[in-house]
C-alpha cells in the first residue's frame, strides 16, 4: 500500500505526538533516534499492507495495534532506561530505573519499595556509623534500663539519643563504626544486587513488547 498525502500527514502527525511525549523522558538524541526507529517500523508496515480503498481503516489498525503515542513513548523511555542501568550499573541508573518501574505497574512498584527500604536501612547504619565520632555520648547501640511493668519495654535499638529519655543507657563505644559500617555497605551491595537482577528480570519480561513493536530486534 502506498499512502496518499491524507495518510501520510496522518503518520506525520502520529510521530509528532510521539515525538513531544518522547521529549519528557529521554534526552533529545535519543528521541530523534526512537521516532526514526518507529517511522521505520510504520513505513514497513503500510507498505507490507495490502493496496484497498479504505486507506484509512488499515491505516488506524497499523497505528492502533502499535498503541497510543503517549504509551508508546513511556514504554520506550522505560526500557531505555533499564537498558542502562542493567548495563552500567551505576546507582544512579538503578534507582531512576526502578523509579520508572514502580511507576509502571503494581509488581515494581511493591518491588520498588522493598529495593528502596533496602536502601534506606542500608544508609542509615552508614549514617550511624559516620555520626559515631562526632557524637559518641549521643550515638550507638542502646539497652532500655526498666520492666515492662514499669510501662517501658526492654529492648536494644541503634541510632541517636539527643535529649535521653532516662530509662535507657548506650553500650559498647567506637566498635559499633566497623560493624554498623560493615552492615551498612553490605546492605547497600544486597539491595543494589538485587535491584540490578530485578530490572533484569524485568527487561526479559518485557520482550513481549520490544517484538511486537521491533520485529527486527
Amino acid at each position: 500500500m502506498i499512502l496518499s498525502d491524507t495518510g501520510d500527514s496522518r503518520v506525520n502527525g502520529y510521530l509528532f505526538v510521539l515525538e513531544r511525549s518522547l521529549a519528557t523522558f529521554l534526552p533529545r538524541d535519543s528521541v530523534r533516534d526512537v521516532v526514526r526507529e518507529i517511522d521505520s517500523h510504520l513505513r514497513d508496515r503500510i507498505s507490507a499492507a495490502e493496496p484497498v480503498p479504505d486507506e484509512r481503516a488499515v491505516l488506524e489498525r497499523i497505528l492502533a495495534e502499535l498503541g497510543p503515542p503517549q504509551r508508546v513513548a513511556q514504554a520506550y523511555s522505560v526500557e531505555r532506561t533499564v537498558d542502562e542501568a542493567v548495563v552500567t550499573g551505576r546507582i544512579w541508573a538503578i534507582a531512576h530505573a526502578v523509579w520508572h518501574v514502580a511507576m509502571s505497574g503494581a509488581s515494581g512498584f511493591f518491588a520498588g519499595l522493598g529495593l528502596f527500604i533496602g536502601y534506606l536501612v542500608g544508609a542509615s547504619f552508614i549514617v550511624i556509623a559516620a555520626m559515631k565520632p562526632i557524637f559518641p555520648d549521643h550515638v550507638g547501640v542502646w539497652v532500655g534500663d526498666r520492666s515492662i511493668s514499669d510501662g517501658v519495654d526492654i529492648g536494644w535499638r541503634a541510632g541517636v539519643n539527643v535529649a535521653g529519655s532516662g530509662y535507657e543507657h548506650m553500650v559498647g563505644g567506637y566498635w559499633v563504626i566497623p560493624i554498623f559500617l560493615g552492615v551498612g555497605l553490605g546492605l547497600f551491595f544486597i539491595t543494589h544486587r538485587c535491584a540490578r537482577n530485578f530490572l533484569g528480570w524485568w527487561r526479559r519480561r518485557r520482550s513481549s513488547f520490544t517484538v511486537s513493536v521491533r520485529p527486527a530486534l
